[in-house]
């Protein structure tokens, strides 16, 4: 009996067969081999993985599109949805019908927003002896912590009550710090804490406005008020990051706020009832976002959050582009670091109804923390750009076109004066997701970066100061405050300049062979992923 003889693969070897070894032949016969029994199938599969994450970032954004115009239609303002009452003087009761109230200031090496930050507090249109001021300075620079010392100083000459305060390490970062300043003896006497970093620059009346919210309702925690950006047309970065944080304000605050009185803790320009601190376990600092952790857990215990849109307060985006990549880290690694950890114990909780448990899990921490930043990257990224090499997979023209077009106009309703900007805001998104991305899967899998914490660069008044000095006085050009220099390896992003390298080949191929003319959005892409690459985008104005 003749046995029937084993398929097998056989790969001709052209040297023997009397040709020169050519490795292009080589590479194009072995992928010809594996391309249809396994790329073609995990390709198709990353396509459908990828247009169902669009379609829940897409059923998210229109959810939060839709409630948002049903609020500023129909829903009563804050005023008249709570009981609110402003806190008159009284002549005869004096201050004593003033809650007192702590504010504190976070530092560390702030050598040009100090003075600023400091003198906003201590501005406060509020009864001196109902108000005490912690400035909570972790600084390293001798220098930089005598100078915040004399400030605290002139201004306790002046009769405020100011207090500057130390710590012998930095252990916690900006939560270690927060948690000290609570334990003071004095701050037994205080009900509320209002928390701004050293670069924000509360108005005058900014707790006349948002204590009375906490005085008539004891079941709300927090108010939180909207971030105002005084250097948001500094450069072409501060001018997309702009774009990003208005509809982070604008839609995603105001709808938590309106429909599950929750949202996120910005971590600094919000008024917190001291009391609701305490029972939701304080300050801790098991992630870099010791922010949104104290909110999910005061949360979980029934307190409610407010965001008043109309309540601003001043600050300052990071114009380098090392800076911002170090807070992006943070801001991306930190939530999905938390959801980890949290996430069966939002599942377990008892306190709070299913339907808001389903949104802190779901809404605020799967869709926005983790799914909108993979999608982003690995769809218009990785999985569209291979599609074109392997034509044999196709993406459907409402997966790779119309939805994201929908996303990116919902997108763009906080920021309506930077419009002409939107399609550089996509590319620069998209740019930005490789490092979102990275980030999250670092917190997720509590890697090596997981708890890194860089404190965001701050210029203060020093580059629009220079500008105004130099328009005034046209025939004496002032230079503005030089940046420091950036070694090579701190220039140049060698990922972003390698995604750059893969966008253009697959463009060149779409533009010689492909049909769906993708290589106009891949090489703007690549454009895109350049300019990052070598660390240019900051000083684009």
């Amino acid at each position: 009996m003749v046995e029937e003889a084993e398929p097998r693969f056989f790969v001709p070897n052209p040297i023997q067969a009397g040709v020169g070894f050519d490795v292009a032949e080589q590479i194009k016969l072995i992928w010809d081999v594996i391309k249809t029994p396994l790329i073609v199938p995990l390709l198709n599969l990353a396509v459908y993985i990828c247009l169902a994450m669009s379609l829940m970032l897409f059923f998210e954004r229109l959810y939060m599109g839709v409630v948002i115009i049903l609020v500023k239609l129909f829903w009563k303002k804050p005023e008249q949805r709570y009981k609110y009452e402003p806190i008159q003087d009284d002549a005869e009761l004096g201050s004593s019908n003033f809650p007192v109230v702590l504010v504190q200031i976070p530092m560390f090496n702030e050598r040009e927003v100090y003075k600023v930050s400091i003198g906003a507090a201590c501005g406060l249109s509020w009864p001196s002896d109902r108000l005490v001021i912690q400035v909570l300075d972790d600084s390293t620079d001798p220098t930089i912590k005598q100078m915040v010392e004399h400030e605290c100083q002139r201004w306790a000459n002046k009769g405020i009550n100011i207090t500057y305060q130390i710590r012998e390490n930095r252990t916690g970062y900006k939560a270690g710090a927060l948690k000290e300043g609570l334990k003071r003896s004095y701050v037994k006497h205080c009900e509320y804490v209002a928390i701004f970093d050293a670069d924000f620059r509360p108005e005058p009346d900014f707790l006349r406005r948002a204590i009375p919210f906490l005085e008539g309702n004891p079941d709300l925690a927090l108010v939180q008020a909207r971030w105002r950006f005084v250097n948001a047309d500094e450069c072409l970065l501060t001018r997309m990051q702009e774009m990003s944080l208005d509809y982070h304000f604008t839609v995603e605050q105001e709808v938590g706020s309106a429909t599950h009185a929750f949202f996120g803790f910005n971590g600094t320009a919000g008024v917190w009832r001291i009391a609701a601190i305490n029972e939701a376990g304080g300050w801790k600092d098991r992630t870099t976002v010791e922010d949104m952790d104290l909110a999910v857990r005061a949360s979980l215990r029934g307190w409610k959050f407010l965001y008043l849109g109309d309540l601003q307060a001043k600050s300052e985006l990071p114009s380098t582009l090392r800076a911002f990549r170090f807070q992006q880290h943070r801001w991306s690694c930190g939530p999905a670091n938390l959801f980890r950890k949290m996430v069966m114990e939002i599942v377990r909780n008892k306190k709070v109804r299913f339907w808001k448990k389903v949104y802190v899990i779901y809404s605020f921490f799967f869709v926005r923390k983790i799914i909108a930043h993979m999608v982003t990257f690995f769809f218009y990224c990785v999985v569209l750009p291979l599609t074109i090499l392997v034509p044999e997979v196709q993406v459907p023209i409402w997966g790779a076109v119309y939805i994201p077009s929908i996303v990116t106009i919902l997108n763009s309703v906080g920021t309506p004066r930077s419009i002409h900007l939107l399609f550089y805001w996509i590319l620069f998104e998209n740019v930005m997701s490789l490092h979102r991305t990275k980030a999250t899967f670092i917190g997720l899998l509590e890697a090596g970066r997981a708890n890194e914490w860089v404190v965001t660069e701050k210029l203060g008044d020093s580059v629009n100061k220079n500008k105004a000095d130099a328009a005034k006085n046209k025939t004496n050009v002032i230079k503005p405050t030089k940046k420091p220099r950036l070694k090579i390896s701190e220039r140049f992003h060698l990922l972003e300049l390698g995604f750059a390298a893969f966008l253009f080949v697959c463009g060149c191929y779409d533009f010689v062979h492909g049909k769906n003319n993708y290589f106009v959005y891949l090489f703007l892409q690549t454009i895109t992923f350049s300019i990052v690459g070598f660390g240019y985008v900051g000083t684009i104005v």
